[in-house]
């Protein structure tokens, strides 16, 4: 699910503050503290962004500091600290005097005034420019095509983000703006674009709370280091059977957390198992390859999942049944064709067990099973209340926040441990990107211009499983969060009802497609970033394997469709999962 991380990172030399120098807890753990200060969560690539920018500091520092695990580099890092307290406690230096020092002579050598000026006036000028066209009648004339426009301009600024050196984010809340000020300009009246903004905004908004409510979960698992519950039982070290037995693993972590997470735990747990190597760079592939594929067929696994889901287009059971093989297959195909690699064939490389050094934080075990059981139980809320499912995530977020409070209550040291401080560590960047993204496209909906685009599909391309797989060959160049919003706006439960072949097939080529190619989506953004993998590289070595998975899945899922095949529906028969099916 698509990626953002924010927040501050702090320097390891603030936990040394804040902890005693002689505790004797194991170095990797203590490098880890510097972790939870920066989580990423959910979100989606756009192509021509650099990984760096993309993930943010906190990335790229957190899966670091993971890298961290040698004796020699906690030494070194202990006795600077160690000389960094004693300047400070003698007075002679203020704690951010280096900082602010390196901060102002890297200020001065690049401040350009000119340049700054050049930039403001064109700032300015683009503003008067777009407010003088907005009041022009012309644009009530057009709506259509000034919106359509507006959202062209938008979405080039979201994908060049990095050239322009304009966060997406911000583009993408300017441009949601924008669009329902001219769809203002263009309804029968004010009074009924205010009413169809209402109604989208009490939409978008449960998918932006749901998001908000996993991410933290998620991050406050992490801080305990809950994963390493997972990580520790993968011990073998044959190449082969490494190679599967990551794939799904990931597979089955990516179901119930986001892909961007379960890359990021499983690249670091890689980072620590095999040595620098083509095989290393090839089980990260399999890593991307394997979050896309699990997000894809529960409700929860990704972001472009959940919006069918809460939106009343997939329900959860028959989502399940329908994707879990086909999204295995895209996983396998892959696998197995990876197996034949010389990369693979080689042999095995004796690395010491370095996880054993890592501890799971106080009650981790009590805060992974809540954080994990509160997920899963979302959809089981769903049936039994009918309320919508970020109601279900707020619950568990409210348990988690009480049990954390009263199991760390007194340890003042642990306040990092605690809600309060996950909620600054959230991607709230993302969650502000997919508000801009979903309202600027409901903006379109509203106008009617997706419903024409769809007519337009429906006339040129009848068969639906075209349209579908094509949507997903796209998100792998383009975010697949617009993509599938577009493709709601574009086609109510009227055209495809509840769980339709369509909707189904969308869920799945949504989520996998972005596996061709490693800007595709947020886990291969991640992958990218951690492990400095060149965009050329993987697509010489992994676009080919995970197309066949693609289009192998696709294949899968049109057999079990039209043969009426299926996983066994006992489990339809208990009482709090047969509402999943409405």
């Amino acid at each position: 699910m698509a990626s953002f991380s924010v927040g501050t990172h702090l320097s390891p030399s603030y936990h040394f503050k804040n902890s005693s120098l002689s505790s004797q807890s194991p170095p990797s753990f203590l490098q880890t503290q510097s972790s939870f200060l920066s989580k990423p969560c959910f979100g989606s690539s756009v192509p021509g962004i650099r990984a760096p920018r993309l993930l943010g500091n906190g990335v790229l520092a957190r899966a670091e500091d993971k890298a961290k695990s040698s004796s020699q580099a906690w030494q070194q890092q202990l006795q600077s600290n160690s000389q960094k307290q004693f300047q400070e406690s003698s007075g002679s230096c203020d704690p951010l005097c280096s900082v602010d020092e390196t901060s102002s002579s890297e200020f001065e050598a690049n401040y350009q005034p000119k340049t700054d000026l050049l930039k403001a006036l064109a700032i300015f000028a683009a503003a008067a420019t777009g407010t003088l066209a907005i009041n022009h009648s012309w644009v009530a004339a057009n709506q259509d095509v000034a919106m359509a426009l507006l959202f062209g301009i938008g979405y080039a600024g979201i994908i060049f983000e990095e050239s322009l050196a304009f966060n997406k984010s911000g583009v993408g809340l300017l441009m949601a703006v924008s669009l329902w000020v001219v769809r203002s300009i263009g309804a029968p009246s004010t009074d009924i674009a205010v009413q169809e903004l209402t109604h989208a905004s009490a939409e978008v908004s449960q998918i932006v709370f749901f998001l908000l409510g996993a991410m933290t979960i998620v991050e406050i698992v992490d801080a305990h280091q809950g994963f390493k519950l997972v990580t520790d039982n993968i011990t073998t070290r044959k190449p082969r059977t490494l190679l599967w037995v990551i794939g799904f693993v990931t597979f089955f972590l990516s179901s119930v957390l986001d892909n961007l997470t379960s890359t990021i735990v499983m690249v670091s747990l890689l980072r620590k198992l095999v040595p620098p190597s083509e095989y290393r760079k090839l089980l990260g592939a399999v890593v991307v390859i394997a979050a896309n594929a699990g997000g894809a067929w529960t409700p929860i696994g990704d972001v472009t999942t959940t919006m069918l889901w809460i939106h009343g287009q997939i329900s959860t059971l028959e989502t399940m049944k329908n994707l879990a093989i086909p999204s295995a297959i895209s996983l396998a195909v892959p696998l197995a064709l990876m197996s034949l690699t010389s990369e693979v064939n080689g042999r095995a490389q004796d690395t010491p067990n370095v996880l054993a050094s890592e501890q799971v934080a106080p009650r981790g075990q009590l805060v992974f099973s809540v954080g994990i059981g509160a997920l899963i139980f979302v959809p089981v809320f769903k049936s039994l209340t009918g309320l919508p499912p970020f109601m279900g995530i707020l619950l568990g977020l409210g348990v988690l926040w009480i049990l954390t409070d009263a199991i760390h209550y007194g340890e003042s040291e642990r306040q990092k441990l605690k809600v309060p401080q996950a909620l600054s560590r959230i991607d709230t960047q993302g969650a502000l990107f997919f508000l801009g993204i979903l309202l600027s496209v409901s903006s379109l909906e509203s106008a009617g211009i997706l419903r024409e685009l769809a007519n337009y599909l429906d006339a040129h391309i009848p068969n639906v499983e075209l349209i579908a797989s094509a949507i997903g060959v796209v998100s792998a160049v383009i975010d697949n969060v617009p993509l599938v919003a577009a493709t709601m706006g574009m086609y109510d439960l009227t055209s495809f009802p509840l769980d339709s072949e369509f909707w189904q097939l969308i869920a799945f080529c949504a989520g996998t497609g972005g596996s061709m190619l490693v800007i595709g989506s947020a886990a291969g953004v991640a992958y990218m970033g951690m492990e400095k993998v060149d965009f050329f590289w993987y697509l010489r070595k992994v676009s080919g394997f995970a197309f066949a998975g693609y289009a192998a899945g696709i294949a899968a899922y049109l057999t079990i469709h039209n043969l009426q095949l299926s996983l066994p529906t006992t489990v339809a028969q208990v009482p709090f999962l047969s509402g999943f099916v409405h």
